[in-house]
């Protein structure tokens, strides 16, 4: 009997609402990171308290051992029940959140309340791991909260995506697919960008203010549950079909966790993941500033066609005819394929030009996905058909080592050089995004080779909640790492003789920068064992997927 995940139009459909899901999570994701700046300026905030903020997504799926229970959920319930809580927890987060950087929390009794209190949380900070510090800004402790709980969701959503393009690509095109995925999803990195600081200045609200931008993010999170929701019935659909309701077949137990981690190929590729993500993820809620602080901007006159949001809606629909373009061409035949990519090349630059005519550092890092999109359904597309999944992660570490090095000693040297620090920009940042897009063409759908069918969920879970440990960790390190390699900007701050609007652009980034691409560094080591693993014990990570 012909199944509905038989039908192409079906199953892309189906992926099409996860990644549509997914895309508007990611952009939540990263709302603040490129108003870091204004955080600083308006709300107080400093590189300690961005940092504990951004690590604190991650926080009680990693101390809180959140993520493994949304394995077991996920395992038991189903993916159907798990998106939608997914999606609902979400939206309580980020409304938090949102309500913690708004006018409305500013001089209340629980802006009192929080800033007499949680400074000092009882066995964490002994063990050094507190989500909250001493004279941390009130509104940044609110904030982390709402953004712990969003972490919740946005991983547990991630975990559920996961299962579900297995369930509905599995022996099909599933490298493709969860590369497909991935790369849609990192389209709202770009979307963040180039929205969130123009939304935070827009005048029409009256002058720079952060909470807008968080409001946005949560309408949109309010469209993902409806993804989720059109997707519980595409879902249910195809197992009326099979006869096999997910929730009744084969029950999980506490032991599955045990068998997946006694697997030395899970561990792996689950401490590859947690190298790569902590080389991106942390970079992306910092990027933006470093770019600031290391580019020459022009301001722009009052009243500039490049600051309306005009320019930017046109901005932003060629970059999605870039990523259309790049994208599609990768399923068309070889003339069409030709046209559409030079079509991609030719917006590109003019959407690269844009950014810069825009003097905006969130421009400039925006393109961060737009190579990876076009270059992910190659990827996936040979892991398919011809395998080698382990020798494309040790490419990704090398390109990633060489952009975040670059990025650490070469454009610092362009300062003051308008033009060519930006040529350099972009060029880093478009082959750090392709680089990233290793990570889910091949790492992911490497994992069902790893486990049983019936824990594939839970086996998600476990590398998310590693992979967690590192997202929680690192953003904390660079911001303390930043403080500490910049106390003379902190000295000149507490002298009065610049203010913290200048400062927020004076740092000097180069030591987390050499951080980052140290897990580079031995993510390459990493795969070099993976590729011996694999080829002693047969796991098959260099054998294609179909």
């Amino acid at each position: 009997m012909t199944q509905l995940r038989d039908s192409k139009t079906a199953r892309w459909g189906a992926l099409l609402l996860l990644s549509l899901a997914m895309f508007f999570g990611y952009v939540f994701m990263d709302i603040l990171s490129p108003v870091k700046s204004i955080l600083e300026s308006t709300r107080g905030w400093n590189s300690d308290a961005f940092g504990t903020y951004a690590g604190s997504e991650t926080f009680l799926n990693v101390f809180i051992f959140f993520l493994i229970f949304a394995g077991i959920i996920l395992d038991k319930m189903g993916v159907r029940f798990t998106a939608l809580l997914s999606g609902a927890v979400m939206i309580v987060g980020a409304t938090i959140n949102w309500y913690s950087v708004t006018e409305m929390f500013s001089g209340t009794a629980l802006e009192n309340w929080f800033n007499n209190n949680l400074n000092y949380i009882p066995g964490f900070d002994e063990l050094g791991v507190s989500p909250f510090y001493k004279g941390m800004p009130a509104s940044a402790k609110l904030a982390s909260i709402g953004f712990m709980v969003f972490g919740c969701g946005v991983e547990m959503a991630g975990i559920t995506v996961s299962r579900g393009i297995v369930k509905w690509f599995k022996g099909k095109e599933l490298a493709l697919a969860m590369g497909s995925e991935m790369a849609l999803a990192r389209l709202g990195v770009a979307t963040c960008m180039i929205f969130s600081p123009l939304i935070a200045k827009a005048n029409i609200f009256g002058g720079a203010d952060v909470s807008h931008s968080a409001a946005f993010g949560v309408i949109l999170l309010v469209v993902a549950l409806i993804m989720f929701i059109v997707y519980f019935f595409m879902d249910k659909k195809l197992d009326a079909q099979t006869g096999q309701a997910e929730e009744k077949d084969d029950p999980f137990k506490i032991s599955d966790i045990g068998r997946i981690l006694s697997s030395g190929g899970f561990w792996l590729v689950a401490l590859l993941c947690v190298l790569y993500y902590s080389a991106i993820f942390p970079f992306q809620k910092y990027a933006v500033n470093m770019l600031e602080c290391n580019l020459t901007f022009t301001p722009l006159s009052e009243g500039s066609f490049w600051m309306s949001g005009t320019a930017v809606t046109i901005q932003y629909l060629i970059m999605l005819v870039v990523a259309a373009t790049s994208f599609s061409s990768n399923f068309c035949k070889k003339n069409v394929k030709i046209l559409l990519l030079s079509l991609s090349v030719v917006f590109l630059v003019v959407y690269c030009f844009m950014s810069y005519k825009q003097q905006s550092a969130g421009a400039i890092f925006s393109v961060f996905p737009l190579l990876a999109v076009g270059i992910t359904p190659i990827l996936g597309n040979y892991i398919d058909k011809k395998g080698k999944a382990a020798s494309m992660l040790m490419l990704g570490s090398v390109l990633l080592i060489i952009c975040h090095l670059t990025f650490a000693f070469i454009l610092p040297l362009f300062q003051g050089q308008e033009v060519g620090g930006v040529v350099l920009a972009f060029g880093t940042i478009l082959v750090l995004g392709a680089s990233f897009s290793l990570v889910p063409a091949s790492l992911w759908p490497s994992v069902p080779k790893l486990v049983d069918h019936k824990v594939i969920g839970s086996a998600y879970a476990l590398i998310f909640w590693i992979q967690n440990i590192g997202l929680w960790l690192f953003p904390l390190l660079i911001g303390k790492i930043l403080t500490s390699s910049n106390i003379g900007i902190t000295e000149q701050v507490a002298a009065g003789t610049i203010t913290t609007q200048e400062a927020s652009v004076m740092y000097n980034y180069t030591n987390p920068l050499i951080m980052l691409a140290c897990l580079g560094a031995v993510a390459l080591v990493l795969g070099f064992v993976l590729k011996i693993v694999d080829k002693k014990k047969g796991l098959g990570l260099e054998l294609p997927n179909k």
